[in-house]
């Protein structure tokens, strides 16, 4: 069996900082603008090779964009579950 290595201290650090941006937009942006956000942050990751902006802007902005994705999608699943499936 392979040793496995424990995560690189720059991804630590990286995951601590996405977790922070996550928390801090949680609590300061309302449901909307959240999702703005996080769409205006991938569009700049996909305009990675300019100076300023980079690549790094598009994971972020999913996990911006994914607190307010989620509970939609639960919300749906949710709704889905109490109907009966067709019958053919």
């Amino acid at each position: 069996m392979p040793d496995t290595e424990p995560p690189a201290d720059w991804l630590v650090r990286l995951r601590r900082i996405r977790r922070k941006v996550q928390i801090w937009t949680g609590r300061k942006l309302p449901p909307g603008v959240r999702l703005l956000a996080g769409l205006v942050l991938m569009a700049g990751g996909v305009l990675g090779f300019l100076p300023v902006v980079g690549f790094w802007m598009f994971p972020l902005g999913m996990a911006v964009a994914a607190l307010d994705v989620v509970p939609v999608w639960r919300w749906l699943r949710g709704r889905r579950k109490g109907r009966t499936p067709p019958r053919e």
